[in-house]
């Protein structure tokens, strides 16, 4: 494969470096995947800890004839600008870079245009369905440890793990900001666009806006009415999702959908790879433990990419 280093938006206020690998062999025009991040500021490589998961893959699927896009995330190279911005939202963040790198890959004539996909993962997963609906028009989208439930509602149930992890004199501390944080996301529908944008839901930065916004744009409104090819992946061992609540979720959503695929890994984490502690209060050590995407994985979404 070829690492090509690119702009995203280079006519835009907020250009962004990325890399495109391309295949060393094609057969004519190739297929193509723009890959989507999770929440916070992150690199083009997703690196978490000592793990670079979009590295892992755009490496694994140009080696199986498959163009894959990386970039870096807005916040990750503008967060210091953006900071004030008490406006914004996932389509800052995140939605408007993704469709126009869908476009930058449709304007490559090495790339099939009407075989362009996209990868979201975690946030990026749950974003995927509004992404296409906003401009990406995808080929099909690949969620990879997404939820169709609202952020806020996660949130609670990974403050809830910590909780019970605890022990019983921090638990009080913990159990008192966490009803505090519950009774602050109970009320963000209830403000106004304004009113959510002057309230700091989560540290210094975090408004209440981010949440309404997207909230008020649930990814079930529009999965329910997708019927292009989505394939839906999970590892058991994700302890920031619930199998049972999101890839059940999806399941009791989609379940019935002939455009619909799911995949279950035994023993992955978020990142899809081997679980290591299986303890979201380990998090950071998980993270630490260099390691790689699984290779099932990575042949699991060239197979279905070429299916399409």
């Amino acid at each position: 494969m070829a690492d090509e280093s690119v702009v995203i938006g280079a006519k835009t206020t907020h250009p962004l470096h990325g890399m495109l690998s391309i295949p060393d062999e094609t057969n004519g025009l190739c297929p193509a995947v723009v890959l989507v991040h999770g929440s916070g500021p992150s690199n083009m490589d997703e690196k978490v800890g000592n793990n670079s998961p979009f590295r892992d893959l755009a490496e694994g699927l140009s080696a199986k004839g498959i163009a894959v896009l990386r970039y870096d995330k807005r916040t990750f190279v503008y967060g210091k600008q953006m900071k004030d911005d008490v406006g914004i939202s996932v389509r800052e963040e995140t939605i408007e870079d993704a469709i126009l790198a869908a476009e930058f890959l449709r304007n490559d004539t090495r790339i099939n245009p009407n075989k362009v996909f996209m990868i979201g993962h975690s946030l990026g997963g749950m974003l995927a369905p509004r992404i296409d609906a906003e401009g990406g028009q995808f080929a099909g989208i690949i969620i990879m440890a997404g939820s169709p439930r609202k952020l806020e509602e996660i949130l609670m149930d990974q403050n809830n793990d910590v909780l019970n992890s605890l022990n019983r004199f921090l638990k009080v501390i913990a159990k008192r900001q966490i009803s505090a944080l519950s009774a602050k996301f109970g009320n963000i529908y209830n403000l106004s666009d304004e009113e959510a944008k002057s309230t700091k839901l989560l540290g210094k930065y975090t408004r209440a806006y981010y949440f309404k916004e997207m909230g008020e744009h649930p990814s079930t409104d529009y999965l329910k009415t997708l019927d292009k090819p989505v394939l839906i992946l999970q590892g058991d061992k994700d302890f920031h999702l619930s199998v049972e609540k999101d890839f059940g979720g999806y399941q009791d959503l989609l379940g019935d959908k002939p455009n619909v695929t799911f995949k279950l890994y035994p023993n992955l984490n978020h990142l899809f790879m081997p679980a290591v502690y299986g303890e979201i209060r380990k998090a950071k050590k998980e993270y630490r433990v260099a390691q790689h995407v699984d290779q099932q994985v990575i042949e699991d979404i060239a197979n279905w990419i070429l299916s399409v």
